[in-house]
């Protein structure tokens, strides 16, 4: 298996105690890990963290409305091999008539179908052991994508398309697969039984001030508490689309470039609420419960167009 000590998270990654026992179960048994939780919580970062911190080989499938395993594993180039095959035929003309000039296929055959193979993350994977997989954001596929995935994940293997080479990988070489999810739908509960399965919880205000450490050591305390205390009043407010964490960081990242008095003012004023609140009805809300009278103006001012 790729590394499988315990791994807490990076230098600006938190992995809390039970992520990080999921995610080192999942690589012990060779599993997919399948995160759920509110956008913004971290989810993606797992997997990139992970792989960067270990230096290992990363793969990723950013999962659609349209995907399918085909794009997932690997298909097949008919196009590049009906040209290739034209060419063939052609070279053997040419040879016919002795000429010495023939058309290139780069070094391709059409005696071997591998060459025609167009290996998606899923099979440059598994060809790739001791690496890294993430499936982002599963629940956006069609209904039979993830049962597509079935077979695959509990045998460890691909079958290639056309020319039936099987990818198949150890236990212990198996990459570490996770797979992310908003719950935009709920997944199949055959595909949930293959997984190992955590839910992500929104961060307690102490947990999310040392994940704001992680990202800006260098932040003054108060600035970051302050911040953190109108972040959260916020998502208190029952918004629409309540602000993540990944927000949160955004917004201090934009607060900082200006002196601590300045920044705290700002923090105060909401200065740049863009970067927190995403709908109208959410900043009429804002605006009616967190604003006196006056301030409405200078809110507007700070909203992007």
């Amino acid at each position: 298996m790729a590394k499988t000590e315990m791994w807490d998270g990076s230098d600006i990654y938190l992995c809390d105690v039970e992520l990080a026992q999921a995610f080192h179960m999942a690589r012990v048994l060779g599993m997919p890990l399948l995160i759920e939780g509110e956008p913004g919580t971290g989810k993606t970062e797992l997997p990139l963290q992970y792989s960067k911190s270990n230096d290992l080989d990363l793969f990723v499938y950013p999962v659609g409305s349209k995907s399918n395993v085909d794009q997932f594993v690997a298909k097949f180039d008919h196009v590049k091999y009906l040209r290739d095959s034209q060419i063939e035929v052609l070279n053997a003309q040419r040879d016919e008539k002795n000429l010495d000039t023939k058309l290139s296929t780069s070094g391709r055959s059409t005696d071997r179908l591998d060459d025609y193979i167009m290996m998606g993350p899923a099979a440059k994977a598994f060809s790739t052991p001791h690496s890294v997989l993430l499936i982002d954001e599963i629940d956006k596929a069609p209904r039979e994508f993830p049962n597509d995935l079935l077979y695959a994940l509990s045998h460890r293997k691909f079958v290639m398309p056309e020319s039936g080479k099987v990818i198949e990988i150890s236990e212990e070489d198996m990459p570490a697969i996770v797979i992310t999810s908003n719950r935009e739908q709920e997944l199949p509960t055959a595909f949930k039984g293959r997984c190992i399965y955590h839910y992500i919880s929104f961060p307690e205000p102490e947990t999310m001030k040392s994940i704001v450490l992680r990202h800006y050591p260098s932040a003054d305390d108060e600035v970051i508490n302050t911040a953190i205390n109108v972040f959260y009043q916020l998502r208190n407010l029952g918004l629409e689309r309540a602000p993540s964490t990944r927000e949160l960081l955004h917004w201090l990242k934009y607060i900082q470039q200006y002196a601590k008095d300045e920044s705290l003012e700002k923090i105060k004023s909401l200065f740049g609420i863009g970067s927190l609140v995403k709908t109208q009805a959410d900043l009429e809300k804002v605006q009616s419960k967190l604003f006196k009278s006056g301030s409405k103006d200078y809110m507007r001012r700070s909203m992007p167009n």
